[in-house]
């Protein structure tokens, strides 16, 4: 049941940082304002928070973990959200993090 709930959070926590990143971007690069701006940074604050409830105890294995689910999830928010269309390799790539994120959370350890 942990690495169901630890799945969940990871995901909870990627639409929150991809999604307020992209907030800040689409309020500054492309001129929507300031709201867009403030809530991306609370939806990057949400991020941090919802890290803290992930069953793994170890900060840094945690977000080492993180980043792979960062990788994947980036290239699909840009697929799905702004019509980008990942080649072979950027999946290929997203495959190898997501290989990554269960060698390090979820492989077999002594007690």
């Amino acid at each position: 049941m942990d690495t169901v709930r630890s799945i969940v959070l990871f995901a909870l926590a990627a639409v929150l940082e991809i999604g307020g990143a992209w907030l800040v971007w689409q309020g500054l690069r492309e001129h929507r304002g300031l709201v867009w701006v403030g809530a991306g940074v609370i939806a990057l604050g949400l991020y941090g928070v919802v890290a803290t409830f992930q069953p793994e105890a170890s900060f840094g294995r945690v977000l080492a973990a993180y980043g792979g689910v960062f990788v994947a999830g980036s290239l699909a928010w840009a697929a799905l959200v702004d019509g980008y269309r990942p080649d072979r390799y950027d999946v290929a790539g997203a495959l190898v993090c997501l290989g990554g994120i269960a060698l390090i959370m979820y492989a077999p350890r002594p007690g």
